[in-house]
């Protein structure tokens, strides 16, 4: 099923289309959690290998014992990095990659979990650079958009980045008690400042009440973590390749799949807000109700900061892919509600 309506860019009153990509922010780490999966299927990684077996200069500064999944399941103790960084360097990938190598651990690896805003997808994305030569675009489009017939790309080029959705802040936030509370925190937790911001080098997501991922710089350049861009289709069509037949052969294993929803990471995050019951698996988000119910507990996804959501149930066979141009505030229901009535629909 394809539904789209509205506006795809309020500026100039360009209606949205079946074929309107979004950035989607963080629901590219999901994407990124595919790619692992993928490449794990193939032989070619082992998710509970030490990061260094592949990207040896990682191990210094007490980063020896990290492995993949730790990276994956938010546990690595590397959501900000110490050295404020400038624009250029965030956008040049290089940059980022020596600050990690320099990096320490913000705790000891593997015994809590505080969620990696942006650092996610230059860990993850290295790994994979390591083993494929390839940076996480190229390998996306090689191995995943190509095949499988989908508008996404982890940096834009021009001709996409024209047409792409242009996002607005959000009017006001649906939950304005829970939004002072997470405010609060943001103000008196310094790692939450440059976990989303790379020590300054952008705002992310709002910066002065503006989209900072509506630059066509940022659109451009590989920002794994949160910059990927989609159609609804084709997350829901990935997803759908995940745990059915839609894709030939299936993205991801029965046995992945079985992996993929174990519960790796939840509780009280080190440097996060107040627990309000989020539960990851390796690379995914998991069914976690009231702050993010999907269908069930076979459900692996991921959302992003604007209210994105995509997300597959292999009960179901089904992928779900959601989009828009206004972002949600804090507590936004709108992927709430989709998923309620689709699985109001599943269910008969």
């Amino acid at each position: 099923m394809d539904l789209w309506g509205g506006l795809a860019d309020q500026r100039t009153g360009r209606p949205w289309g079946s074929d309107t990509p979004a950035i989607v922010f963080s629901v590219t780490k999901g994407v990124l959690a595919i790619c692992a999966y993928r490449l794990a299927g193939q032989g070619r990684l082992d998710i509970d290998a030490r990061v260094a077996d592949y990207w040896p200069a990682f191990a210094a500064h007490a980063k020896s014992g990290i492995t993949v999944r730790m990276l994956l399941s938010h546990r690595a103790g590397l959501p900000a990095l110490d050295p404020a960084m400038t624009r250029r360097e965030v956008l040049d990938w290089e940059p980022v990659i020596r600050a990690i190598e320099d990096q320490a651990p913000l705790w000891s690896p593997g015994t809590a979990y505080s969620y990696h805003t942006i650092t996610y997808g230059w860990l993850v994305g290295e790994v994979i650079h390591w083993i494929t030569g390839m940076l996480l675009g190229d390998f996306v489009a090689a191995e995943l958009a190509g095949p499988l017939g989908l508008d996404l790309w982890i940096g834009a080029p021009q001709s996409v980045i024209e047409r792409a959705a242009w996002l607005e802040p959000p009017a006001s936030d649906p939950d304005p008690a829970l939004a002072a509370v997470i405010a609060e925190w943001q103000a008196r937790e310094p790692v939450a400042e440059r976990a989303g911001t790379m020590g300054g080098a952008f705002g992310f997501p709002l910066k002065d009440g503006q989209v900072t991922f509506n630059d066509p710089d940022i659109q451009r350049a590989q920002i794994p973590g949160a910059n990927g861009m989609a159609t609804a289709d084709s997350l829901a069509r990935l997803y759908a390749s995940c745990v059915s037949d839609i894709g030939r052969p299936r993205v991801m294993t029965s046995a992945q799949v079985d992996d993929a929803v174990v519960v790796r990471s939840s509780g009280q995050q080190v440097f996060g807000p107040p627990d309000r019951g989020e539960r990851w698996g390796t690379g995914f988000a998991l069914d976690s109700p009231p702050v993010q119910p999907l269908l069930g507990p076979r459900s692996f996804g991921h959302g992003g900061a604007g209210g994105e959501l995509a997300f597959a149930d292999d009960e179901y066979e089904v992928g779900f892919g959601y989009i828009n141009s206004r972002m949600g505030g804090i507590g936004d229901q709108r992927a709430i509600r989709l998923t309620s009535a689709l699985g109001s629909c599943l269910r008969g």
